[in-house]
C-alpha cells in the first residue's frame, strides 16, 4: 500500500539503473551498519532494504509482469531445489559436500538456462557487483574447471610480473595501456587474496576504514597545533602518521 501510494505522487524510478542505484545505496548503508555492530541501525536499513524489494515488486505487478507473491513463489521454489537436505529427503556428509551438491545444482541451472547452448561456468556471475568481488568470483568459476594457479606463489610470481608491466606502459605514457595494466593488477590480486582464503572486498574495507582512522588522527594532531604554526609539509605530516601507526600497535 505504502509503495503504491507514493508512486502516486511521483515517488518512483521509471528507469532500472535509478533502481539499481537505490538497491545498492542502501545495501552499502547495511554494510556500514554490520560493520559497526549497530543493531538499531541493521534493523531500519533492513527494513529500508526491504522497502526496496516490495518497490521493484509494486511496480513490475503495475506493469503486468510479477507481483511480490511470485519474488517469494520463486525463492520457495529455489530454496528447496538447492536444499534437499534439508526440505527433501537428501543426505550430506559435510559441508565440503554440501558445497559440492550446491555447485552441482547451480550447474544444473545453469544448463537449464542455456536452453541447449554450451554454458559457461561465468554465465551467472552477476555484472553489477563491485569489480574486486567479481573478479574473485570469476577466478573462482574458473578454478572449478581447472584454470587456476597451484599455489599462491605462483600468484605472487604474476603479480610481479604485472607491477613490472605497469611500470613499462607507465614509462610510454601510455594512459589506456596504464590503466589497462592497473586492471590486470588488481584481478591478480583478488586472485592471490582467493587462493589464501581471504575476501578482497572485507580486506579493502578494513584496509579503508584503517586508513580512515588513521588519517583523522592525523588530522586531529595538525588541528591541537598552536595558532599560527605553518602547516606541515610532507615529511612532518608522514612523521605524524608513523606516530599514529606505532599507537595503534599493542606494546
Amino acid at each position: 500500500r505504502l509503495t503504491a501510494k507514493a508512486a502516486t505522487v511521483g515517488f518512483d524510478w521509471t528507469h532500472a539503473h535509478e533502481v539499481m542505484a537505490k538497491i545498492e545505496e542502501e545495501l552499502a548503508e547495511l554494510k556500514d551498519d554490520l560493520a559497526h555492530d549497530d543493531p538499531a541501525h541493521v534493523q531500519e536499513e533492513l527494513g529500508d532494504l526491504l522497502f526496496q524489494v516490495f518497490f521493484h515488486a509494486r511496480m513490475a505487478e503495475e506493469q503486468g509482469l510479477f507481483d511480490f507473491a511470485d519474488v517469494a513463489t520463486d525463492l520457495d521454489a529455489k530454496m528447496r531445489a538447492r536444499h534437499p537436505h534439508v526440505f527433501g529427503d537428501a543426505a550430506v556428509r559435510d559441508a565440503i559436500e554440501q558445497t559440492l551438491a550446491w555447485e552441482d545444482q547451480k550447474a544444473a541451472e545453469r544448463a537449464a538456462k542455456a536452453a541447449g547452448q554450451p554454458a559457461s561456468v561465468l554465465a551467472d556471475v552477476p555484472m553489477n557487483l563491485p569489480a574486486l568481488m567479481r573478479a574473485e568470483k570469476l577466478t573462482k568459476r574458473a578454478a572449478r574447471i581447472g584454470f587456476d594457479w597451484p599455489h599462491p606463489e605462483a600468484v605472487l610470481e604474476k603479480l610481479a610480473e604485472e607491477l613490472a608491466e605497469v611500470a613499462d606502459a607507465r614509462a610510454t605514457r601510455d594512459q589506456a595501456g596504464v590503466t589497462e595494466e592497473i586492471g590486470d593488477l588488481l584481478f591478480v590480486v583478488a586472485n592471490l587474496a582467493r587462493k589464501l582464503n581471504v575476501d578482497p572486498e572485507e580486506a579493502l574495507r578494513q584496509a579503508n576504514a584503517k586508513f580512515t582512522r588513521r588519517f583523522q588522527a592525523v588530522e586531529a594532531a595538525v588541528a591541537a597545533r598552536p595558532k599560527g604554526t605553518p602547516m606541515p609539509d610532507l615529511e612532518a605530516l608522514e612523521a605524524l602518521w608513523l606516530e599514529v601507526k606505532k599507537a595503534e600497535k599493542p606494546t
